[in-house]
């Protein structure tokens, strides 16, 4: 991979002003933009969205995280600002995230994912390592499903296009209301904080991916086969889960056995979508965390 010599720190220094938001769209693959915004300056990190969600379910860490670093936040191709996807065209979130790091002349970040955005940063740990300062993993990690070199069989198709027909028949609207209740019913005594502004990217979001064959944009069974041939990875990891999310399940998360340098922690009395539900809690643990990898 080439790499661009332009050092982040001075790019942060000469584009980011510490009180300021700065937006702009970067060209990845097949002409796809990719809106994203920055602000502060220091070390770079990287923040990733979950699913139906986009740039504005990092407002509780935005301000905290730039007092401090060089904070940057996007919106994958498929939600919020950025490109639509396509039926037929493949790429991998991870790889545009890789191309907006170049676009900014950033050699390595802390890349923190939560949920879908988890699954982009366990990617990144698998297959890009050496493009990350730390990893935080939130709510989810490296998918155990198909990548983007395994073509979609019958089975699945016939199985998307029966999803599909059972979505356009329930509504649009009916199934924003419950997926974000499935999203709220995850959370603790503080959830009530979240409601309003989880319901609005929800109600925003274009509901695209259900609603079509997505390509395979996670390389899942790929990234682990990778993780499993390096043996040990050494790149400072932490991995949260709310209590509520934990409860019923044994054992720790499956990527700790690969990790030299890693620490899993729960957050109590909260759900799937944490950083939004205890902010708090969410903000002091990571930053505690990246302060610690200097």
């Amino acid at each position: 991979m080439k790499r661009l010599t332009l050092p982040w720190v001075l790019l942060s220094l000469l584009f980011m002003g510490c009180k300021t938001t700065h937006h702009d769209f970067v060209t990845v693959s097949n002409g796809g933009k990719l809106y994203y915004e920055q602000r502060g300056k220091g070390e770079p990190v990287i923040l990733l969205h979950g699913h139906s969600l986009d740039t504005r379910m990092w407002n509780p860490q935005w301000i905290a995280f730039s007092k401090k670093y060089y904070a940057i936040r996007l919106d994958f191709r498929g939600y919020g600002k950025s490109s639509e996807q396509t039926e037929t065209f493949q790429f991998t979130h991870v790889d545009d995230v890789i191309t907006l790091m170049d676009s900014l002349h950033i050699e390595r970040a802390h890349i923190i994912g939560l949920s879908m955005g988890a699954f982009v940063a366990g990617d990144m740990l698998a297959m890009y390592p050496e493009r990350m300062l730390s990893c935080t993993l939130v709510s989810g990690g490296i998918r155990n499903s198909p990548g983007p070199f395994t073509p979609m069989n019958d089975e699945e198709n016939a199985k998307r296009d029966q999803e599909i027909a059972a979505l356009q028949q329930k509504g649009i609207d009916q199934y924003k209301k419950e997926w974000h209740e499935a999203l709220m019913s995850s959370g603790g005594s503080q959830r009530e904080q979240m409601r309003k502004p989880l319901w609005q990217m929800i109600q925003d979001w274009s509901v695209w991916q259900p609603l079509h064959k997505e390509v395979r944009l996670f390389y899942g069974k790929e990234a682990w086969e990778k993780l499993r041939q390096r043996g040990k990875t050494d790149i400072p990891t932490l991995i949260i889960r709310g209590e509520n999310e934990v409860k019923n399940k044994k054992g720790k998360p499956s990527e700790l056995p690969y990790l030299t340098n890693a620490h899993y922690k729960i957050i109590p009395d909260c759900g799937h979508i944490l950083n939004m539900e205890r902010p708090k809690e969410f903000n002091r643990l990571v930053l505690s965390f990246i302060d610690s990898c200097q």
